[in-house]
């Protein structure tokens, strides 16, 4: 178990803070709760641009490409 010596690896979890596409949304949102002392009833402006850009995450047909460490490895394949 275990990676093989002298391959090629970047650790995702490093890279994992990027692409957090709705957060300033969730945190106005979750802001104006916590103020309203959780009535969400006064917070319709926020959950509704929160709701916009959650749907519009969820319709973007982004091909993955998978990870990236297979293709470093692909990569490295080729270069043998």
């Amino acid at each position: 178990m275990g990676r093989k010596a002298g391959t090629i690896y970047i650790n995702p979890k490093k890279y994992g803070s990027l692409t957090k596409p709705c957060m300033k949304e969730l945190i106005t949102f979750l802001n104006c709760v916590s103020l309203n002392q959780s009535d969400i009833d006064k917070c319709v402006r926020q959950k509704e641009l929160l709701n916009a850009c959650m749907d519009a995450q969820a319709t973007s047909k982004r091909k993955s490409w998978g990870s990236i460490n297979y293709h470093l490895q692909r990569l490295n394949r080729g270069r043998k």
